[in-house]
């Protein structure tokens, strides 16, 4: 996405009206607690206003994910540079982590495992970050593998979102994906975190 037109369009608009990447990096945050109090707003509700809460999730998800993107973009192809840069690229990225994983552990009314669920997958969530930046420390190149990187974790955090809109209407919002999406995203990221501390382990020791 960064390399699409209408990115570099919005980039360039971002700084124009004055935004600097620090500030867009916050807004990132902004957005995920706005998904995480639609996501808990949709396990104490029923009906159209549980479709809205499942929208404004879904909605707030990807607000998050293009501030992260144009926060980096205004950065570097903007000129807009700090020293104190790095750190608000990765702080908020991983407060908003916890804010929407562990709210979609509370999105699901009647299923006592699934706090439980929502608090392990923020976990682990932090924790296959925390392993790509201690490789970094320690020397190596930044992995950003899969299966459950961010944006993976995103995507089907959204589509569960989507998903269930869909559903209610439908009459059946208590089939609800909510659930397999948060086991399908604790279990890829464990998978994750294994496989980049085996590529950080294999290349220091191959120096």
């Amino acid at each position: 996405m960064r390399d699409t037109r209408w990115a570099a369009a919005m980039a360039r608009a971002l700084a124009n009206a004055g935004l600097r990447p620090n500030t867009i990096s916050v807004l990132s945050v902004v957005f995920a607690a706005t998904a995480a109090a639609c996501l808990v707003g949709a396990g104490r509700t029923e009906g159209s206003p549980r479709v809205f809460c499942w929208l404004g999730a879904a909605a707030g998800i990807q607000l998050r994910l293009l501030a992260n993107l144009f926060d980096g973009m205004v950065a570097v192809e903007g000129g807009f540079r700090t020293k104190s840069g790095e750190i608000f690229n990765e702080m908020p990225d991983r407060v908003s982590d916890a804010l929407v994983l562990a709210a979609a552990g509370y999105a699901v009314p009647g299923i006592a495992w699934m706090h439980d669920l929502g608090w392990a997958a923020a976990v682990l969530a932090v924790v296959t970050a925390y392993v790509r930046t201690l490789g970094a420390a320690c020397g190596t190149a930044q992995y950003f593998i899969g299966p459950m990187a961010k944006q993976q974790r995103m995507f089907l955090l959204t589509a569960a979102c989507l998903g269930n809109a869909l559903l209610v209407p439908l009459g059946v919002w208590r089939v609800d994906l909510m659930p397999w999406a948060l086991a399908i995203m604790a279990g890829g990221c464990g998978v994750t975190i294994a496989r980049r501390v085996r590529r950080i382990l294999r290349e220091l020791e191959s120096k």
